[in-house]
């Protein structure tokens, strides 16, 4: 089976931080992390400029369909059994609107985020799940 990718800024310990949580929600092993630094990123998503990839987590399906930032969320979100009422709290209508900008703010503050809850040295305690998907991707 192919497995979903999503691409994350592996320079930002807040979007590292994210990935090595997404490995323990990902019961089902349905997505392939792809750090941007890796060569893969660029193979796998030819069409996307790096500072397009940077601004926001991106989702390619085994299909070939691509979701960027909170849409990136829903799509997975519906994939990972803990994270089905999140997936389906974002259908509800205007939800993901109001989420999309949360996720921009975010996104646009991910450094001084990471500053500030000291994503750095906090988050190296956390372990990321060895997983084989991400070893392919």
């Amino acid at each position: 089976m192919k497995k979903h990718l999503v691409l994350y800024d592996d320079e930002c310990p807040l979007c590292t931080f994210q990935m090595k949580v997404l490995t323990w929600l990902d019961w089902l092993n349905v997505a392939a992390l792809v750090p941007l630094s890796s060569e893969s990123a660029r193979e796998v998503a030819p069409q996307l400029d790096r500072e397009t990839l940077r601004a926001e987590m991106h989702g390619i399906t085994a299909g070939g369909a691509i979701h960027r930032g909170a849409r990136c969320i829903r799509f997975l979100a519906l994939r990972m059994p803990l994270l089905v009422p999140l997936g389906l709290l974002l259908w509800v209508p205007g939800v993901i609107w109001i989420a999309e900008h949360a996720y921009r703010l975010i996104a646009n503050n991910r450094y001084v985020l990471s500053r500030v809850f000291g994503c750095k040295d906090a988050c190296a305690i956390m372990p990321k799940r060895d997983r084989e998907q991400d070893k392919l991707a």
